[in-house]
């Protein structure tokens, strides 16, 4: 691998050079927060322990900060980026700081919540700066649509790293923590200081670390059936189970028999729950109407008067 020059990474006033030149000033709207610090991008880098061999994605990557960090450890990288000014700004930023790494480099130039497939080899790790108004759908679509990505490392709000990375019981635990978990194993993975930014942003941000499963998750039901169960407890999380789910089961009798079968107490809370739990739960929606024709077969079964 080619060492990069040392200046090849992004400073502050290469930053803001570079904006004014665009003429881009970050919007609150799209969550933009450029990192103007070196040391934080190669910190991430070495967080998520990027590899000479890996095929990286990066979301947002805005002006290229991160962009040309992982370029100096990873294999490949492919930038997805919605914003027309900066995706069609980036790749020369990387042809001028990098060119001996430049052809390592692909940009899509569309919404992450929109991609299905990228240019070139399947992606093995995920390394963003997230966007923070979108950044758990977007989190979440990523890890679904590319099961080839092993590793994931995102910069995010610090309470949603919190709640990314919570356990069952937790105060934060609820629908991103159960979704996460899901396909990975997830923990915090350290906080990063405001002053790193521009602008500056109002709150702290986390890392949140997530190493996929070595195995999926074994269970009968589908993603879809077992998130539906997951939406439908924390929608109405002070309510125990047996309620929360009444509409999702097609009737509070109906939660009860699933929720029984599953080995889940029916006037627990869904803050309390794995997500294997939330998969058995899932696998016995049809509890009732199964023990109903398993009596129903009985009764047609013993023997009428002699």
């Amino acid at each position: 691998m080619t060492s990069p020059t040392p200046d090849a990474l992004l400073g502050p006033a290469d930053i803001r050079e570079l904006a004014a030149a665009l003429g881009v000033r970050p919007t609150k709207q799209r969550g933009q927060n450029f990192v103007i610090d070196a040391n934080t991008v190669r910190r991430i880098v070495r967080t998520a322990g990027v590899r000479p061999d890996d095929v990286v994605v990066e979301v947002g990557p805005g002006l290229g900060s991160l962009t040309l960090a992982l370029l100096e450890a990873a294999d490949r990288v492919t930038a997805v980026e919605i914003d027309d000014v900066l995706a069609a700004a980036l790749p020369a930023t990387v042809a001028a700081r990098m060119p001996a790494r430049a052809e390592r480099f692909a940009l899509v130039h569309s919404d992450a919540m929109h991609v299905t497939e990228l240019p070139g080899p399947a992606p093995t790790a995920l390394v963003a700066n997230l966007p923070y108004n979108v950044a758990v759908p977007v989190l979440l679509h990523m890890l679904e649509t590319f099961p080839t990505i092993e590793r994931t490392l995102v910069m995010v709000q610090a309470e949603v790293a919190d709640r990314l990375a919570a356990p069952p019981g937790s105060k934060v635990y609820g629908v991103p923590s159960v979704k996460a978990n899901w396909y990975a194993e997830v923990k915090r993975a350290g906080a990063i200081g405001r002053n790193v930014f521009w602008p500056a942003p109002n709150v702290d941000s986390g890392l949140v670390s997530l190493v996929r499963r070595a195995e999926p998750l074994k269970t009968g039901a589908s993603r879809r059936e077992v998130f539906a169960v997951v939406d439908a407890a924390f929608a109405q999380r002070r309510k125990t189970l047996r309620a929360a789910l009444a509409g999702w089961a097609g009737s509070a009798a109906a939660a009860e028999a699933a929720l029984v079968a599953a080995g889940v107490s029916p006037q627990a809370r869904g803050e309390s729950l794995t997500v294997e739990e939330f998969a058995r739960i899932a696998e016995n929606k049809d509890a009732r109407s199964v023990e109903n024709q398993d009596a129903r077969i009985a009764e047609n079964k013993e023997p009428g008067p002699q």
